[in-house]
Order: C-alpha cells, then structure tokens, then sequence
C-alpha cells in the first residue's frame, strides 16, 4: 500500500485512476508510462503488461532513468503503479533512483511516502531526501535526517558530507561546519576534492579564513572548483590580494578559470582597487569567451563602476546577454545611487520593452530614482506596476515606496502604507521618521520613534540622526540629552553620523559649550562634522571660534566645501567681520574653485548691509550672474530696517513682492521702516493692503520647556495660569533694571500711542513673558532657555543683559536668525545682530 496526495491508503487498483486525472494524456495500460520509452528501452513493447518476471528491476531502473532524463514524473508515477500492482519487485538500486525521480519533481510528500516504505535503505537513499529537504528550504528536516542516517550506522561517504555542508550553508548555520569537520578528519576524507570544497565555501560564510585555507592545503587532488572556492573565500571576506594571489597561482599550475573564478577576482581587484590588473583580467576574459556570462558580465559592470569609466559600463552591458533580470536590475541600481535618476528610468523603461520581468530589487532602485527626481505621476504609476506584480508586500519595494510619497509631499500616503505593510523593519520606521522631519512634523517624528522603541525595533544610527534632527527643530534639550544617552547604551556614541547630529542638536539648543566637548571626543571626523562645528559657532555669533575651527580644519587636510563656506560667510555676517568676510568670499573661486551660490551671496549682502554699506550691497546684488532670489533681497531689507534706509527698503520689498505677492513679513519689515521714519500714513496704508488680501502679520511668540512641558506666550498674554505671578515679577524687574540704570527705549514700539503705553508694551513682549514665568519655575541659578520666533528687539536685548546680571542667571534667547547667550550683563553678539 502506498499513501499518495489524499493521505488514505488507495489500492493499486485506484492509483491508476489518480494517474489518469494527473495526466489525460497517459496510455490507456494502468501502468501510465511512455510507450515510447518503454520501446527505447525494450524491444518487446508488450511484456510491459506481463506479470514480473518478464520484467526484472534492472528494465524497471532503466525506464526510471529515463524519466530523471525526460523530466517526466508523471510516466515515473505510472511506472509506479505498475510496480505496485505486479508485487513490488524493485530492489534498493531502482527505489533509489525512483526516490530520486519524485525529489527531482518536487513531489516530497510522496518522496517521504516511497522513503518511509522502503523496506531497506542505504546512504544514497538518505542523502537523495535530505537534497530533496533542502531544495524546498525544509533545513531542519534535512538535519534530522543526516542525525539519523549516523545514527542507524550508514556509511558518512564524500557524498553525504558535501550534502550536508551545503545544508548548513543555506539555513546560515556554516559555523556548525566545524564539527562536521572533526568528524570528515576522523574518516580520512579531508584530502577528498568535494569534502574539502564544501567546507571551503562553508567557513567562507562564516568568515573563518584561516581555516578554510587549511582545508584547501590538505586537499591531494586540486581541482578547478576546487581553486574557485578559495578564490571567492579570500574575495568574500575581504582578503583581496590573498584572492589575487591565490588566482595567480591556480593560473602557474594550469588550471583555467571559469566564470565564477572570473567574478571573484574582480570583486578582489575592486577591493584594492587594483584596477590596472581588473583591465588584464578582462583580457583573459575575452580570450577565454566568458564576456557574455551573466556572473562576469555583472561583475565587470560593478568594475568599472567603482573606477568610473561610464563608456565601459554601457559597453559591458551592451554586449552581455539581457534576458536576465540581474543586469538591469544593477544598472538601474547604480544609476539610481550615482545621482542619474533621469537614465534610472528611462532603464527601466527599456527593460519594460525587452520583456524581462522586473524583480524586487528593480522596482526598489526605480521607485529610489522616482523619489530624488520628486516625481508623484512617475510614482503612483510605478505603484500600479507594483500591486500588479504582487510585490507590495515586499519589504524592499514597500519601503521605497513610502520613501517616494514622502519625498513628494504626500507623507499620509506613506503612513498608510506603513500602516497596511505586513513586513516592517529598521528602514520601514527610520523612512516615515525621515520623511516627517523633512516636512517640518518634529513632533510627530518624535512619537514614532517612541513607538518604535516600544515594538523592540532596534534602532539605527539613520533613527538617531533623524530624531535628533527633530530634538533640534524643537530645541527641545531634555528629549536630545535623552537620545544622547541612549546612544551611548546601543553603542552609537561613536559613530561619525550620530556625533554630527549631536553637534547640531546642542547647537541648536543653545548649548554650544555641549556641542563642541562633543566635537572633541569625536575619533573620527568628515566635512560634515567640521561644517557643522562652524554653523554652531556661527549661529551663537561667535564669529571667531568659527573661523579657528575652519583654520582647524584647512591644518587637518580637510578640503572645504560650498557649505562650509556658508557658515564661514554667516559667522563673519553675524560678528560683523567685514575684512575677514569679503577675504574668504574672493577666496571661494580663486583658491578653492567654488563658485558663490545663492546661500553665500545672501551672508554678504547682509554683511556689507549690516555693517552700513547698503550700496555695496546692492551693488554686489547687481553683479550677482544670475537672478537675485527673495533670500538675497530679504537680507538687504532686513539690513535697512536696521539702518531706516526708508527708499531702499522700499526698493528691496517691492523686488520680494514681484517673487512673492504674499509675503506677509515682507510687508511688515516695510511698515516697521515707515513706522521708524513717522510715515504713519504709509503705515497705514500697507496694513490695509495686508487686510484687503487676507494677510496678517505674525503673532510674536515666545516658548520655553520646563518639566517635559512646552509652555507658549504671546505679546500681552493673559491666558496663562501663572499670569498674576508672571506679572508680578515683571514689575519688580521693571523696579530693580531702573535702579540699575535701564531706561526704556520706546523706538521699539511702532505704534503711534502715548509714551507711558510704549513703556507698558515693551513689559509684556512674549520673551519677558517667558522670562518671568522661568525665574519662579526653574532652579536658581540654572540656565534660561528661551526661543522666540521673531528677531528680539532692542529694548528687551538691553533689559535681558540687567536681568541676567541682577538675578545671576544665564540666559539664552533664540530668535528667528542666531542665538543670544546673556551672562552677567554682556550678550555674545556683543551688541551686533
């Protein structure tokens, strides 16, 4: 009796009819095979319905090997039941190969069946089972049937352990090789060429070198594989002049190479760069007609990729074969990555119009090329190929497809599919955190992050960076110091990318001390790590530690870039370093060859503009090679304002509103000129113009965080819990600054009303606000921090330098273009801002 498909037990009778259901087309005899095969094989067609002994095991094997031959296990199971019905007369040599026939069809539950039934069995039987486990990923399975085979005392042959080797390789268990190893010793098959191959690419895997060049030494007979496998070990584990080494070899005892010795050999020659004897290979190559192999077609591509030669990428993959998926998935790939979006596509077009079916890895790179060309249409076209192809649960393509809707603007449609991806890891959670800080969302970036912590995904130095990005946006200082430590606890303290986020977060948090013991501490620094360093300097108006970390950076090797010259440039704009400033903008171009953009002509106009050279500055707006943008023009109205240059602040604000009609800022630096020259009228007017297109100006605010909590204030407000302590303290400031020699400067309020409504005004500015609420919620004698999103005017900078020096408190003020760092009585803008 035999179990097939149902699991009941049929008679031999039945599994005709089974056959005849698989297989319409079989003989009309219960045995089901080609009658055909049956002649090839004997020529005396007829016998094949006769009882057994007209048939021996031998035809039966024949006719089986046939079947192995032809691929056709469906005749193998008719031949089957005719075996079954004439007595089962077959013995182990044609149960083996009948074993073989169903493993090699991938019918394994009736492999199993015809295993287990068997009423002898020898090691070709195990191992054609454990082969027929791997093939179906069935590891374990696989596993538990060389234990056995040990265990009932069967031969452990070459054949066994190469089987099983292979086995540990692909359930990523090869450091189990090692006590296969002892026990290949202890049988004297150490020497054998397919043992010792197998162990090779077995502790290749692991990475144990050492010993796979051991067993490669023990090896009498060296084969060509033989010499690959040790070639691909070397190249695979970064041993690249070892694996160049080792090819030069096999070369001198007359071993060719073939195209999987190719392969690694370029892989080493990449390694080192060793590209001058990459081109020699080639030759070899060539001479030996494995140019249009896939495996040496792609790693010639990867080739020269890595050296840059364009013209032999295009011809490589113009002359190897393309019906194969791998070649244009890596050019897609590498054209994505190389910042050529546009040819990504168009790739990918082409391969659409060769009719090879795309992959995942395809869909991944082009959805990467749509996401930096910004391009939605281009996207939710690539969606639809997608869900066509049932690739959408894919974690590599879902992944790039959030990626692509976030970069678009659409980072609900991330979320969602987010939401819906039944596969999630590091990068699903560390691409929506990304895309939320890029859209301006901290807050919400930042409760990702919380939530993914709580699903146990571990974090990466991409998370770390992002949500400190984030912690940075929000100068929220409690929640980076937090992120900070748990860096140190998972390790990534030390990591270049996660330092230079730090940097920038305590920067930006006001803690610039912070910032630069970070720097220091740091083993390894970039471009980004010293660029970073400058703008932290820069922004707390520290103009010359900024340039001394420049100067730093020039004596270390460290080659200057274009932004790196814009934090050079806005240092000296925001200390008022005209010569220094206008020396490194000239140097940009005749030392470095940078041209100036439009970041680095805006640090200039502003510093010329600043420092009172308004016709400077327009005369450098006026020279600029291209089109003036709203950013250069907002420097010089800013610098106006500053000077009440009333007809070139108009000037300015006309050229903004050309560019944008509704910039309400614009609109209201301009009435603040008018205010400042008592041109009410105008004054008047431009407010009316604001109302009839629906603009309003932008409320000052000032916020502080205390307790884990955000706590808001705007001019004059009222709303807060603490309001009658906050004003109280502000009036007894407002006694002790006067006897400590404050007078009020009125020209802060640009309202036309009485001289003491002014005075009263300027004590409710949202910073005092804040202010005030910090003396009498936070621990004496810590640090104030205190953001504003507008620039702090005159008069609360003079009251914040009395107050820092009357209460003996640092404190710290971020307005909307630097920080001011107030310690007993001086500021660190020193005045100029």
């Amino acid at each position: 009796m035999i179990r097939l498909f149902t699991g009941r037990a049929l008679r031999p009778s039945n599994i005709s009819a089974v056959h005849r259901k698989l297989n319409p087309f079989a003989c009309s005899s219960s045995c089901g095979f080609s009658a055909q095969a049956a002649i090839q094989t004997q020529q005396n067609p007829s016998s094949i319905n006769e009882p057994c002994s007209h048939f021996d095991s031998y035809m039966y094997g024949s006719l089986l090997r046939h079947c192995i031959q032809n691929v056709d296990p469906i005749s193998a199971m008719g031949l089957h039941c005719k075996i079954l019905k004439s007595g089962n007369c077959l013995d182990l040599f044609a149960t083996n190969i009948l074993l073989n026939v169903y493993v090699k069809a991938e019918f394994l539950s009736q492999a199993e069946l015809l295993f287990d039934e068997m009423p002898e069995r020898n090691t070709i039987s195990f191992v054609t089972l454990v082969q027929g486990y791997a093939q179906r990923s069935q590891f374990s399975e696989a596993v538990g049937l060389f234990s056995r085979l040990h265990r009932e005392g069967h031969e452990l042959n070459p054949f066994v352990f190469t089987s099983i080797l292979k086995v540990l390789v692909s359930m990523e268990r090869s450091e189990l090789a090692w006590n296969l190893h002892a026990c290949v010793y202890k049988l004297g098959h150490e020497s054998n060429a397919f043992v010792g191959t197998a162990l090779i690419d077995a502790y290749s895997v692991c990475g144990c070198v050492d010993f796979a060049r051991e067993v490669f030494d023990g090896i009498r007979c060296k084969d060509m594989v033989t010499w690959t496998g040790m070639v691909a070990c070397y190249a695979e584990n970064d041993c690249f002049q070892e694996a160049l080494e080792a090819f030069s070899q096999m070369r001198s005892v007359g071993f060719k190479p073939n195209n999987f010795t190719f392969a690694g050999v370029f892989k080493a020659c990449i390694g080192i760069e060793a590209f001058d004897i990459a081109e020699g290979v080639h030759g070899c190559v060539l001479k030996t007609r494995y140019e249009h192999d896939i495996y040496v077609g792609v790693a010639l591509l990867e080739l020269y990729t890595k050296c840059g030669n364009i013209d032999n990428v295009q011809r490589v993959f113009e002359e190897i074969p393309k019906t194969d998926v791998i070649p244009w998935s890596f050019m897609i790939s590498r054209y994505a990555q190389s910042d050529q979006s546009e040819k990504a596509v168009n790739l990918f077009c082409r391969m659409r119009q060769s009719f090879v079916v795309p992959n995942q890895y395809t869909f991944a790179s082009t959805l990467q090329a749509c996401a930096t060309l910004g391009d939605l249409d281009l996207g939710k076209q690539m969606h639809s190929l997608v869900l066509k192809a049932c690739l959408d649960a894919d974690v590599f393509v879902s992944n790039a497809l959030m990626d692509v809707y976030a970069k678009c603007g659409r980072i609900e449609d991330s979320m969602e599919l987010f939401e819906k991806s039944p596969n999630r890891n590091d990068v699903s959670w560390n691409t929506l955190i990304v895309g939320y800080v890029n859209c301006g969302d901290a807050e919400k970036a930042v409760d990702l992050f919380m939530e993914m912590l709580e699903n146990q995904v571990q974090a990466t130095e991409v998370t770390y960076s992002s949500v400190l990005c984030a912690s940075a946006s929000l100068t929220a200082l409690e929640l980076g110091t937090q992120i900070h430590s748990l860096t140190v606890k998972t390790n990534y303290a030390e990591n270049t990318v996660v330092h230079n986020a730090l940097i920038d977060m305590y920067s930006k948090c006001g803690r610039i001390r912070d910032a630069h013991l970070v720097f220091d501490m740091m083993n390894e620094r970039d471009e980004v790590s010293w660029n970073t360093m400058i703008s932290g300097y820069s922004m707390h108006g520290l103009g010359m530690e900024a340039l001394k970390i420049f100067q730093m950076m020039k004596d270390r090797g460290y080659k200057p870039n274009t932004l790196t010259f814009v934090g050079v440039l806005s240092a000296c704009s925001n200390s008022g370093l005209l010569d220094q400033g206008q020396a490194y903008f000239s140097s940009m171009l005749q030392e470095y060859g940078i041209e100036p953009c439009i970041e680095h002509y805006s640090c200039m106009v502003w510093l010329l503009g600043r420092s009172g050279h308004l016709d400077k500055a327009l005369k450098l707006i006026e020279e600029i090679p291209f089109k003036p943008s709203v950013m250069v023009w907002r420097a010089l109205l800013g610098a106006c304002v500053i000077h009440n240059n009333v007809e070139l602040g108009r000037i300015s604000a006309e050229r903004i509103l050309e560019m944008e009609p509704q910039d309400d800022a614009t609109h209201v630096l301009l009435s603040n000129i008018y205010a400042t020259a008592r041109k009410w009228d105008n004054v008047t007017a431009i407010r009316q113009s604001m109302r009839k297109k629906g603009m309003k100006k932008e409320p000052g605010l000032s916020w502080i965080e205390n307790q884990g909590r955000v706590h808001y204030f705007s001019v004059g407000d009222t709303s807060h819990p603490d309001t009658k302590v906050i004003n109280g303290i502000l009036e007894w400031l407002n006694v002790r600054t006067r006897r400590s020699g404050y007078v009020p400067n009125c020209n802060a309020v640009l309202l036309d009303v009485e001289h003491k409504e002014k005075e009263r005004l300027l004590w409710v500015h949202s910073e005092r606000l804040a202010l005030a609420f910090a003396l009498f919620r936070t621990t004496p004698g810590s640090q104030i921090r205190i953001i504003k999103n507008l620039r702090i005017c005159v008069d609360c900078h003079a009251a914040m330098k009395l107050i820092s020096k009357i209460m003996q408190r640092d404190i710290i003020i971020r307005d909307m273009n630097r920080f001011h760092d107030f310690h007993d009585g001086i500021c660190s803008c020193g005045d100029y801002w």
